[in-house]
Formats: structure tokens, C-alpha cells, sequence
């Protein structure tokens, strides 16, 4: 593992930690530094801000851990992995939704959620005439209502199941992602 990812890392774990107690505005990068034993420099080396630093940690924990549940079969795994990532790293993420740092976990929400939707959708659609606006505007629907699905359950306190939940979202959801489809195909015709 290389001394730049080493860094990364060290600074993501620090960040965490302190996010498990303090709220995200309360954060500056000189606890930060002080808490890794690094000076400000190497900080500014590899993040611009905090905020960056919050995006890379979703991405790197989170985005890239569910690629490969990108297809019909597989996309409940995918969904269901994202709710573990957020129970498994609840202080995190709560404190990242109550703070000005929402827009990261609403970026990392509709990115994870928008890419196994976009995979499932391009699975389905393979030998099918769809434009690929029509394509996108299915995704961006079901991403939408996925994310707010998913702040609804953190907001309530994530009482509900992830199971349990995915197993309704199936039941909502069987055969509507092709019947979509079908219909965006006949207008093409």
C-alpha cells in the first residue's frame, strides 16, 4: 500500500472517530492533523477540505465495495449492503445527514444506488430499442425514491429491518423495471 493511501487512510480513520462524538462543523483540520501525528501540508496534499475528505470515505468504504451487484439478480445484495455500510458506520453517517456535509451523503447515496439501478436497467434492456435518456430517467426515478427510502429509515432511527425492507422493495418492484422498459421501446416504434 503506498505512503499516499496510507495518509488517506489515517486521516479517514481520524475523521470518524471524532465523528462519532463531535458534529461534522465542529471538525478542523489541525484535530485532524494533530490526531494522525501529520502537519497541515500533508492534509492540503491530498484533500482541498474536510468535505472531500468525507466523500472519499464514502466512496472508497461504500461505492466501491458494491460494484459487482450491478445485474437483475443481484441487485437486492447491492441495496442490502448499503444499508449495512450505514448501520455498520451509524454515528458516521447520522452526523454526516445532520450537518453541512449532506450533500456528500446524498452524492454517495444517488451514486451507489444510481449504479446498481443503471446496471440492472442496462441488463434488462440488452437487444431492446430504448433511448438512453429514456434509460436514465427510469434510473433516475428509482434512485430518487431509493435515497429517500433509505434518509426516511435513517431518520426514523433504523428500526425497520434491511431485510425486511428490501423484501418489500422486491415485492413493489417485480417486473415494473421491464414493463418500463417495454413501454419506452414501443414509442420508439
Amino acid at each position: 500500500m503506498s505512503n499516499s493511501l496510507l495518509t488517506k487512510k489515517a486521516l479517514a480513520h481520524c475523521l470518524k472517530k471524532r465523528m462519532e462524538h463531535i458534529p461534522l462543523n465542529k471538525i478542523t483540520v489541525k484535530q485532524l492533523v494533530d490526531d494522525c501525528g501529520l502537519n497541515r501540508q500533508t492534509f492540503y496534499y491530498h484533500f482541498h477540505d474536510i468535505f472531500e475528505l468525507l466523500g472519499w470515505i464514502y466512496q472508497k468504504e461504500a461505492v466501491d465495495g458494491i460494484a459487482e451487484y450491478r445485474g437483475y439478480g443481484t441487485w437486492t445484495d447491492g441495496f442490502y449492503k448499503i444499508f449495512l455500510y450505514i448501520e455498520d458506520n451509524r454515528a458516521f453517517c447520522l452526523n454526516t445527514l445532520e450537518s453541512l456535509g449532506r450533500n456528500h451523503l446524498d452524492a454517495y447515496l444517488y451514486a451507489v444506488t444510481n449504479d446498481l439501478i443503471m446496471g440492472v436497467i442496462n441488463e434488462l434492456a440488452a437487444g431492446m430499442r430504448v433511448n438512453e435518456d429514456d434509460k436514465q430517467f427510469i434510473a433516475n426515478f428509482y434512485t430518487l425514491a431509493f435515497a429517500g427510502l433509505l434518509i426516511q429509515w435513517m431518520r426514523d432511527g433504523m428500526k425497520e429491518s434491511p431485510k425486511h425492507i428490501i423484501e418489500r422493495l422486491s415485492v413493489l418492484l417485480e417486473g415494473h423495471f421491464m414493463k418500463a422498459l417495454n413501454k419506452y421501446e414501443k414509442q420508439l416504434s
